[in-house]
């Protein structure tokens, strides 16, 4: 793993440091993104949405960022990959949090980690500060799946409306997820109600996908719009693990990316 350092572009105009840290490739900073955090301990509907919603963004060139933290952040990061930022608290050649060490070294083999730290920097409480603060600037839109009130997530609203981004929130049930309840119940934020809506709403420069080119394909069409492992399972049986071993799909978390 080669660390770099790159010099000030425009997504970090308003950063102190000097430099930045990078593994990866650090292209994606030119793409498309959007911004994706949450509760590190979300419930199975935020899990299924989140991998849903970044496997699509990923699908049509959207980057998506997030922080690597576990929960919303690393499903946020694995299901988008190639097309994934991730934004540490800690210099990066100290992975944190270790419970994400195999997805995060995918990130640094497959996407972008960046870093304001120098080497052996360890996080701390107002680098996570920092982190959410980069990760809510990077992004054309904030994106909070699943927050309470008083959180890390909610602390990236504040950002939000510093850097003039848009938020949009998941649709939650009453008594679940009481931080974007009360951005939706103030006006404060947009619902996601349907994952291609959204998109369509970024007004991404329509190309040949790779969800147009397999369109003909039923298992693959299925997996496109619903990732729930269970459910392809009892739709297309072994099948399902013939497309694995073709490499044509991933099984991560009870969900599937189509590859």
């Amino acid at each position: 793993m080669e660390i770099k350092k790159a010099p000030l572009i425009d997504e970090f105009s308003t950063i102190k440091h000097k430099n930045i840290y990078y593994v990866g490739d650090l292209s994606l900073l030119k793409s498309r993104k959007v911004s994706i955090v949450g509760t590190r301990k979300p419930i199975s509907y935020t899990k299924e949405m989140v991998f849903r919603l970044s496997n699509s963004l990923s699908k049509v060139g959207v980057s998506v960022v997030s922080g690597g933290a576990m929960g919303v952040d690393i499903i946020a990061l694995d299901a988008s990959l190639p097309n994934c930022i991730s934004v540490m608290p800690c210099s990066l050649d100290l992975i944190y949090p270790k419970v994400n060490e195999n997805k995060i070294k995918k990130i640094y083999e497959n996407a972008l980690a960046i870093s304001e730290y120098e080497a052996t920097f360890r996080a701390t409480k107002w680098s996570f500060v920092q982190r959410n603060r980069l990760v809510t600037l990077l992004g054309e839109v904030l994106i909070i799946a699943e927050a309470d009130l008083n959180s890390g997530s909610m602390r990236s609203f504040e950002w939000a409306k510093k850097y003039n981004r848009d938020v949009y929130v998941l649709a939650h049930r009453l008594g679940q997820s009481e931080g974007t309840n009360y951005l939706l119940k103030n006006n404060l934020a947009k619902a996601i109600y349907d994952i291609d809506e959204f998109i369509d709403s970024l007004n991404i420069e329509k190309t040949e996908s790779k969800k147009e080119s397999l369109e003909d394909d039923d298992i693959i069409e299925f997996c496109l719009k619903n990732s729930n492992y269970e459910d392809a399972l009892v739709k297309f049986g072994d099948k399902i693990f013939e497309y694995e071993l073709y490499g044509k799909i991933a099984i991560e978390n009870n969900f599937i990316r189509v590859l």
